[in-house]
């Protein structure tokens, strides 16, 4: 068969399901062959927005999606949303056109390194040199998106090698089990747990995998042990129960961070130091650490664990709940007074406006309880990149393990709204709620086309402040001011109507929940701004800058 419909053939056996992008003529062979193919593809209006859907249906699904772009400026708008994807742990694939290979080895039009720029983002970056190959790298690419820790891989087809025939056929992909821990090594981590007085877990974003997360409830109900997690491991462990103390990761002495302080044994399990690095919770490197973890821990002066744990991450808890049962969960002597003082106070925190009537402006943490309250425990939470971020990653917790997604590898704006028309795509049964800041909202305005075009039943809410809010913050406090970072914005209600979409525009902080609601009821996708009052900003810096230092 022709190159490009065998490319989709392996596509079709590997069962991917969605390829989102927007084609050049470079592509034109391969878009045909999708034509009449069980894989979908989603036309978008711009290849980062592609990029971010793809990312956000593999952090979902735990399938990878397609991201596709011709070549020259096509690649160059995905390579955001691919490192992006590529840094939070998503499989998804990266497809590009290219130009003639009778053309590559000179100056020609649009014609740059497209797999050499794609190298430092992916897991795997090939261009197909010849088409009997394609069953082989198409195997290849989607076994390494899977396998852990899960990323981006990049497969370039240049125009004329997919019109070639090729000679070869699909191979069927055969799931391989992953590697478990050492017996030994379980034995050394547990005899370090059981002999603490003080443990903390650490949970990162290897734990919200559906098996991780399910021994990992199970150790912590055992053994009594607090979890905080990183931003983008919120529901490892149910925000209801009394060991989950919510989450660290703000640049502050938060209370987390002190009841870290006054463990005396830190259980990292699934944790990327990406996302928050140790010299933040451990400065000296003197904390006393077990890392559990699907490979190695990076190589780091603050995180120096005396005890590694590798393999699946799942089966690793799953070894620690024998030995907790073979030890006898009633024997262990440990005190959670830090970590259960750590939630008491951020569970007062949470509450302390909840019932704001406050008019003009609405304070971010009125807003997060009210998306609480009109979100059920599976519906799904996207988080931009900005101020509203921070607010979220402190504030909003979950029941259930991928409902608060949040870039927090490579920090992308403009992430959630083309995130939240996937979500919604991989989870149709569930509330999808988009929050962004007016600045990170309109970096992808334009897929609120692709929104309407999909009858999408997704909310967008808007906090507006008219500036860069996140960089006027961090130069608030190292400089005590801030350069000029303000600009305008449009009138929502009315962009929100060219686009065909719902408007609510709301100001008054007890009309917001019953805002949110009817937007939810209300049948295609909506938009609801809010004037957002960040001047809670400075006060919450303050406040993080007076925790006590013993809880």
């Amino acid at each position: 068969m022709k190159a490009s419909d065998l490319f989709v053939r392996c596509l079709e056996v590997e069962g991917i399901e969605y390829i989102f992008g927007v084609p050049g003529e470079e592509n034109a062979d391969f878009m045909m062959s999708l034509e009449g193919s069980p894989v979908k593809f989603i036309l978008t209006r711009h290849e980062q927005g592609a990029a971010f859907m793809a990312e956000v249906y593999g952090r979902l699904t735990g399938n990878p999606a397609g991201c596709l772009g011709t070549l020259g400026p096509g690649a160059t708008n995905l390579i955001t949303g691919v490192a992006d994807g590529n840094m939070d742990r998503a499989p998804m694939l990266v497809l590009t056109g290219q130009g003639s290979s009778t053309r590559l080895h000179k100056e020609s039009h649009q014609v740059m390194d497209v797999v050499g720029m794609f190298r430092p983002v992916t897991k795997w970056t090939q261009a197909v040199l010849h088409p009997d190959n394609i069953p082989e790298m198409v195997r290849k690419a989607v076994r390494l998106a899977r396998t852990e820790k899960p990323g981006a891989v990049h497969l370039e087809l240049a125009e004329d090698i997919a019109k070639f025939e090729a000679n070869t056929g699909p191979i069927e992909p055969r799931r391989f089990r992953r590697p478990v821990p050492d017996d030994k090594i379980v034995d050394k981590a547990w005899e370090a747990i059981r002999t603490a007085k003080r443990p903390i877990i650490l949970a990162g974003n290897g734990t919200i995998r559906k098996r991780a997360s399910k021994q990992l409830r199970e150790f912590v109900s055992k053994t009594g042990i607090g979890v905080v997690s990183t931003f983008m491991a919120k529901g490892a462990v149910d925000m209801d129960a009394e060991e989950c103390f919510y989450t660290v990761g703000l640049q502050g002495r938060d209370f987390p961070v002190a009841a870290i302080e006054q463990a005396d044994l830190v259980i990292s399990i699934g944790y990327d130091m990406v996302e928050y690095h140790p010299r933040l919770w451990n400065p000296d490197g003197s904390k006393r650490i077990v890392h559990m973890d699907f490979i190695p821990t990076e190589i780091d002066f603050n995180y120096a664990p005396e005890v590694e744990v590798v393999g699946d991450l799942a089966h690793g808890l799953w070894m620690l709940n024998g030995r907790v049962d073979a030890h006898g969960a009633d024997k262990l002597d440990y005190d959670h007074s830090h970590t259960r003082k750590a939630r008491k106070e951020l569970t007062a925190d949470f509450e302390q406006w909840k019932d704001d009537d406050a008019k003009g402006s609405i304070k971010p943490q009125k807003a997060l309880w009210d998306a609480r309250q009109v979100l059920g425990p599976k519906d799904i939470l996207l988080s931009d990149v900005g101020a509203h971020k921070m607010w979220i990653a402190r504030y909003y917790q979950c029941h259930e393990p991928n409902t608060c997604l949040i870039s927090n590898g490579f920090c992308t704006m403009g992430f959630a709204l083309p995130g939240a028309i996937a979500a919604k795509m991989a989870a149709p049964e569930q509330r999808v709620l988009a929050i962004c800041g007016d600045a990170g909202f309109l970096m992808n305005v334009q897929e609120m086309e692709t929104a309407r075009r999909l009858d999408s039943d997704i909310v967008v809410l808007v906090w507006e402040d008219k500036e860069y809010g996140l960089i006027a913050w961090k130069q608030e406090n190292e400089f005590g001011k801030h350069t000029d970072l303000s600009f305008g914005n449009p009138d929502f209600n009315q962009l929100a109507a060219s686009f065909g979409w719902n408007g609510y525009r709301c100001e008054d902080s007890s009309q917001l929940q019953a805002t949110l609601e009817e937007a939810f009821t209300t049948p295609g996708p909506s938009l609801v701004s809010i004037p957002i009052d960040y001047r809670e900003n400075q006060k919450l810096t303050e406040r993080l800058g007076n925790i006590e230092a013993t809880i």
